[in-house]
């Protein structure tokens, strides 16, 4: 980056050309706060407000009625709401639904695309991914009589702690039944090659499907040009749908005929689903692995959310978020490495490698995160030792990463961290 962008009147020149700084003043920012957490919990727009109240009011006039008298009546919520997620991911009609949280998502994907026959019986993954997904695998795995021990495997990373997909694709034996990754590592924030171990999985006949959490509502994805069999994404980091709002799940419509084997009530054909029927008749499409009734109140605020999203423009949106990233990147790269030993980053360096976050590493990264807190800067820990630092592109602006870079060198020059105990807060 030229270094004179480095320069207060450099960055404000980058504020004044913000094509989406406008979409700023949507957000409830807390007040004398720099926030750079979005990638753990987005923050409340005046739009999920509005679509939250709307269907508060909704259930206060119409009761039960506002499952098919609402505006947008709760019935088909998650098929409305889901096509306009589709949007955000490259998929085609009937691909996206909202549902559920994501580890139940994932079970509930998993049960079905986890196919073991002969010598193929095991699933691919990494050790990097977060923990809840592993569980969730292992669990899927002893429910059909495996042992996690022998038919889990999981790509190592290297000694800088990032995952070589050359490397993943190496491990796609025809042992593997399933693979399983993360679009973004939770830590590090490295992006990984989506398009390419789709190709290569789809070139071994393996079953591929990803946990976008990390990326959706920040970077572009084509699920459908690439051939991604499936994947499942929240919808409270940068799609911010608010604290626990409901989860998404794609499935490739070359899928829409396979049973969904933890079958539930919303998860029936529509037009038959009150025949309360013994027989489950499925949705004809994504929708069939819908389990239980949508939880409304939590689905509303992703409404007001994804209309924002889609009005900016996912692709400028990622845009912005690389200038961003790359700005803080430089700013650590040039600010605070060289003066503070022990301190490293851990994404990539490249921008295409990385999603919408820089990871520091540091031994003292619980009270420097502390100290950031106090000083009115909300970064976000992962123990024991990264502090992840995540300008969003839709309420985030450039001089407030050069402002965290700021108290960031002035907490590490005058070791202001020494001062907070060493037991950590609860993680978020």
């Amino acid at each position: 980056m030229d270094g004179n962008k480095h320069t207060p009147e450099g960055i404000l020149s980058m504020d004044q050309n913000d094509a989406l700084s406008g979409f700023r003043k949507r957000f409830y920012i807390p007040e004398n706060t720099i926030y750079m957490d979005g990638n753990s919990l987005g923050l409340l727009s005046v739009d999920s407000e509005e679509s939250l109240l709307r269907v508060v009011d909704e259930w206060k006039k119409l009761a039960i009625g506002g499952w098919t008298e609402g505006k947008r009546p709760w019935f088909w919520f998650a098929e409305e709401i889901g096509a306009m997620a589709g949007e955000l991911v490259g998929a085609d009609p009937g691909e996206v639904i909202m549902s559920g949280t994501t580890t139940v998502n994932i079970h509930a994907l998993v049960s079905s695309f986890f196919r073991p026959e002969g010598k193929r019986n095991k699933i691919l993954a990494d050790e990097l991914n977060f923990p809840s997904d592993l569980y969730a695998l292992k669990g899927q795995l002893k429910i059909k009589g495996f042992d996690p021990e022998k038919h889990l495997l999981l790509a190592e990373s290297d000694e800088n702690g990032l995952l070589d997909e050359e490397k993943i694709t190496g491990m796609m034996t025809d042992e593997i039944a399933l693979v399983f990754l993360p679009s973004v590592i939770y830590h590090t924030g490295q992006l990984l090659d989506m398009e390419y171990l789709a190709a290569e999985a789809s070139k071994r006949d393996i079953v591929i499907g990803f946990d976008c959490s990390h990326s959706a509502g920040a970077i572009p994805h084509r699920f459908n040009e690439w051939g991604v069999d499936f994947a499942l994404w929240c919808s409270y980091k940068y799609m911010n749908g608010g604290p626990g709002s409901t989860a998404f799940l794609y499935v490739n419509k070359k899928h829409f005929g396979k049973e969904p084997l933890l079958a539930g009530w919303f998860g029936c054909n529509k037009e038959k689903q009150f025949d309360m029927l013994n027989e489950f008749i499925p949705s004809p499409d994504a929708g069939r692995w819908q389990i239980s009734s949508p939880a409304i109140l939590s689905s509303a605020p992703v409404e007001g959310a994804l209309k924002i999203t889609l009005e900016a423009g996912i692709e400028n949106i990622r845009k912005k978020s690389v200038k961003l990233t790359t700005l803080l990147y430089d700013l650590i790269k040039t600010e605070i490495i060289p003066y503070f030993q022990g301190c490293r980053i851990v994404t990539p360096t490249e921008p295409q490698r990385r999603g919408g976050h820089i990871a520091i590493k540091h031994p003292e990264a619980a009270r420097i995160s502390e100290a950031l807190r106090a000083r009115g800067v909300v970064p976000d820990l992962r123990p024991p030792d990264i502090i992840r630092i995540a300008p969003v592109a839709l309420y985030n602006n450039y001089t407030e990463v050069w402002k965290t870079i700021r108290i960031l060198k002035d907490i590490m020059e005058k070791k202001e961290y020494e001062r907070f105990p060493v037991v950590r807060r609860a993680v978020t």
